[in-house]
């Protein structure tokens, strides 16, 4: 079998150097476009679906949310399982589809059964569906330090949602950017119940008006003088005393508002952890997470010349570390391989020569 492949590539000079090219241009080609990472992806088709519903505990959560949404993707088509996590004001379910379906099928067909299931869920219950991310997706993370000390960890974070999130998201092949660290700034009324029952005002009124506050309203056109001029409402909430100055209800005729019945000011968010810089103290991040199927090695050479291009414009005194960075991994187990493949180039050769000689 041997003698008549060597005798019919003598004979066929032209194929065997046609083959040969061929050959070697598609290796050219798989050495440039292969994705390269150093951990392998051996993590399931999943989707997940996350749902926050603030202040319920587990229990509510898992009968009016969770439930609901699993009993209703059990049935998705290729779906091999669903399993349901409820915490303290959120719901996880993570629907896992069989080996080999695509992920944005997978995903389009969870849309689908979840329109199904919104009829079922409480009253402004918003379900999400999490990044087109695999489970290996974590390949770069930073950390925002403030050198000049004039920053604290709620404006760094506000810089970090704001700002650093968009920009990096922005670069192709990111699936999501997590901001981990810092305080989350909101406005906090902090209700006085001695003044509520004065009033006679429930705390769900109080709730309502602040809301129904926060609004811009369009209005029509007013032609004057050969010009049109467009009406409109401006009530978005800008201040502290936006929110002090709204109108909650009436005692004979006189308006009563938020700061009648509350003191209003600005508060971190609870937060459920933080982010440790080598035991120096609190600082703010991001985590960038990969799109799936994406080159590792790629993606966080453009997440780095992106934050090359962020950095001239942050505050004076800010800067971005890095904190993990996978393509120092995936380089060295590159240059592994290059050894490995080497060294065994070398020894097969070293046994062909032998042969030859006999």
């Amino acid at each position: 079998m041997i003698e008549k492949i060597i005798e019919g590539s003598a004979r066929n000079k032209f194929l065997v150097f046609l083959m040969v090219i061929f050959l070697g241009a598609w290796g050219l080609w798989a050495l440039k476009n292969t994705p390269l990472d150093a951990i392998p992806d051996l993590s399931d088709v999943q989707v997940i679906i996350y749902t926050p519903w603030m202040g319920r505990n587990p229990t509510i959560i898992e009968d009016q949310v969770t439930y609901p949404i699993v009993t209703t993707m059990i049935s998705a088509p290729r779906v091999k399982s669903v399993r349901g996590f409820s915490d303290f004001g959120y719901s996880y379910v993570y629907i896992i589809f069989e080996d080999g379906t695509d992920i944005y099928w997978a995903r389009s067909r969870v849309l689908e059964y979840l329109n199904q299931a919104s009829g079922r869920l409480p009253s402004g219950v918003t379900p999400t569906l999490g990044p087109d991310a695999s489970g290996v997706g974590w390949v770069f993370q930073y950390a925002l330090i403030d050198e000049s000390r004039k920053y604290d960890l709620a404006q760094l974070r506000s810089l970090q949602d704001w700002y650093l999130r968009y920009q990096i998201g922005s670069v192709e092949g990111v699936a999501e950017v997590a901001s981990v660290g810092g305080f989350v700034r909101q406005y906090q009324v902090n209700l006085d119940p001695n003044k509520l029952a004065a009033y006679r005002l429930p705390v769900k009124s109080v709730i309502d008006a602040i809301r129904m506050s926060n609004n811009d309203v369009g209005g029509r056109s007013v032609e004057l003088s050969g010009a049109e001029y467009m009406v409109r409402g401006r009530g978005y909430i800008r201040s502290i005393k936006d929110i002090e100055t709204v109108t909650v209800g009436g005692d004979r005729g006189t308006p009563i508002l938020v700061r009648d019945i509350a003191s209003v000011s600005l508060g971190p968010d609870m937060r459920r952890g933080i982010a440790e810089l080598d035991g120096k103290g609190e600082v703010v991040g991001g985590i960038v997470v990969m799109r799936h199927g994406e080159n590792a090695l790629n993606l966080i050479d453009r997440v780095k010349q992106k934050i090359k291009e962020i950095e001239p414009a942050l505050p004076s005194g800010v800067k971005i570390v890095s904190t993990y960075d996978r393509s120092d991994l995936i380089l060295r187990s590159i240059a592994t391989l290059k050894e490995k493949l080497i060294e065994e180039s070398l020894i097969v050769s070293l046994v062909i020569v032998i042969f030859l000689f006999h």
